[in-house]
């Protein structure tokens, strides 16, 4: 039995855009630690080193011009789990410390429509560092219709004409979860495509997520001759749109592009806007095209239109960078906003080598690939590869057992770049739900390769972060992680710990043999030394 959710509304209208707003809002950042909404694709080391080098050949740029004194402000629309954001900052400040140059100033803002969003970020321990060295900041955001900034960490308010440098703007899917109208081209003509939701009896009681999976979705093609008048804002593109196309359905981001004309505002500078998305930048992909198709992760994402965006952008005098390569998961671009943009020549090689050349998109497809090939690769290759993604967490959890299995046979060289390669993802790793397991692979690799202290430092992690998510994770990790320590300490000849350790292990599992001999072995050394004295 269904019901209805009301009447015909516009497709920017439909109630499913309120169910978008309320799941973000209700879930906050459990919306990206459940694995519901996607974000390694668009936060991984990769990604972010692409991007952190795109803003700093920008801030070279601005420098060479002589504006080197302003402050830079770069907003993140969208800013999601904060992965993305925590990195980007890592690579930039790495870049800029290994430079030496003066740069312009820059200061991070991190916005999100949820404010549970926002205090978290602010709250978040990997955070801090950034925050002290007055880099990043935060902001509630709605794209919809806010016009300014409020910043929580200054307290400062970012208002229209504030801004002396250009606006650096940082988008990742983004333009494909907002409210976007929907059209249908025929014959030459426009029509509206009006949306129908219907549920199921009693659907309106379950939570966000329940009602967009159990929506049925109904047409209507309205004639919408307003479109084609010349005071319709993105008449030209219609225009085009009309000559070009035939029996297609056609997702018109009006607000992404209203979002971007406000936020414009803010600087007096123009703006670059750094955007990554699925969604096609050529007029070919939008020919006949079907109704939009909604992918559900929690919320749910549609494509975003990227051909109008850089169309309308082009016409107001912007330069556009898409990849000449089609792309099959995220496609990447850069818009320049800019008073003379081919100035900016630091920028626009940041893209070529970074995005053009082999891009975030290229290393998603390698790495889905090397994902299911770990067991086929010697030491070399897995290092490299892991390299090659910025020392990336993730493919260290995918390949952990292959990195083990390969460790008696290691070369001292192998070893201390696999020990660099854990230094390096450590110092940049952003603490979410695995966590525990990233620390303890971390310490059990380097216990294999006789690494004892810096092992023990990893495994100690686990005891002083969160003392009741390791016991939830089981004992038989906890056991783990204990005689590890054990083992450690009685390698550093630390008997006093490594006996405390062995007896906690015992305390939880009186059967557990090698924990038991080591004990045996500790006391009578310890018993020796007593009676030597």
């Amino acid at each position: 039995m269904m019901k209805n959710e009301g009447r015909y509304v516009r497709f920017s209208e439909a109630p499913v855009w309120d169910w978008q707003r309320a799941y973000y809002e209700q879930m906050g950042l459990e919306a990206w630690e459940n694995h519901q909404v996607p974000q390694y694709i668009t936060s991984n080391p990769f990604i972010a080193t692409a991007y952190a080098e795109m803003i700093f050949s920008f801030l070279q740029d601005l420098m060479l011009k002589g504006e080197q004194h302003e402050m830079v402000t770069i907003v993140e629309l969208g800013a999601g789990a904060g992965r993305l954001a925590h990195q980007v900052l890592n690579k930039l400040c790495a870049l800029k410390e290994i430079a030496g140059m003066e740069l312009p100033p820059f200061r991070y803002v991190m916005t999100d429509l949820a404010m549970e969003n926002v205090i978290a970020w602010k709250e978040h321990p990997s955070m801090q560092t950034y925050i002290e060295q007055g880099v990043l900041d935060f902001a509630r955001f709605d794209a919809v219709r806010d016009t300014a900034l409020n910043l929580v960490i200054s307290e400062k308010t970012i208002r229209q004409g504030d801004l002396q440098q250009p606006l650096l703007l940082i988008a990742n899917y983004f333009f494909d979860s907002i409210p976007q109208d929907l059209i249908y081209i025929g014959e030459g003509q426009v029509f509206e495509c009006d949306l129908l939701v219907e549920l199921p009896q009693h659907a309106v009681e379950q939570n966000p997520a329940e009602i967009l999976e159990n929506m049925t979705l109904k047409y209507n093609y309205r004639p919408a001759p307003e479109y084609m008048e010349e005071t319709y804002p993105y008449a030209e593109l219609i225009s085009l749109y009309r000559a070009e196309l035939e029996d297609s359905h056609i997702l018109l981001p009006s607000t992404g592009l209203g979002c971007l004309e406000r936020l414009s505002k803010l600087s007096r500078s123009g703006y670059v806007l750094i955007t990554a998305d699925k969604g096609d930048h050529r007029l070919d992909y939008w020919k006949y095209a079907e109704p939009p198709e909604f992918a559900f992760h929690g919320s749910f994402s549609l494509s975003a239109n990227y051909h109008a965006i850089k169309a309308v952008m082009e016409q107001q005098g912007a330069s556009t960078y898409f990849t000449a390569h089609h792309y099959k998961d995220l496609n990447v671009g850069m818009i320049l906003m800019l008073e003379e943009p081919n100035r900016y020549v630091n920028t626009r090689l940041a893209y070529h080598r970074f995005v053009e050349r082999f891009g975030p998109d290229d290393f998603f497809s390698l790495k889905e690939w090397a994902d299911l090939k770990v067991e086929q690769m010697n030491l070399r290759q897995l290092l490299a590869f892991w390299r090659l993604g910025g020392y990336d967490a993730e493919f260290l959890m995918v390949s952990f057992p292959r990195f083990k299995e390969l460790l008696d046979d290691a070369s001292d060289e192998e070893m201390f770049d696999l020990q660099f390669g854990i230094k390096r993802m450590w110092s940049s790793y952003y603490a979410m739900e695995h966590r525990n397991q990233v620390a303890l692979i971390s310490g059990q690799l380097l216990l294999e390769m006789f690494m004892y202290e810096e092992a023990k430092m990893f495994l100690e992690e686990l005891l002083t972060g969160d003392p009741d998510a390791l016991t939830a994770e089981s004992d038989a990790q906890h056991i783990t992680v204990l005689y590890d320590l054990a083992v450690c300490c009685y390698e550093l000849e630390l008997e006093q710990e490594a006996l405390v350790y062995a007896r906690r292990v015992i305390q939880i599992d009186p059967n557990h043999e090698e924990a038991a001999a080591l004990l045996d072995g500790l006391e009578g050394s310890l018993d020796h030394n007593q009676h030597m004295n």
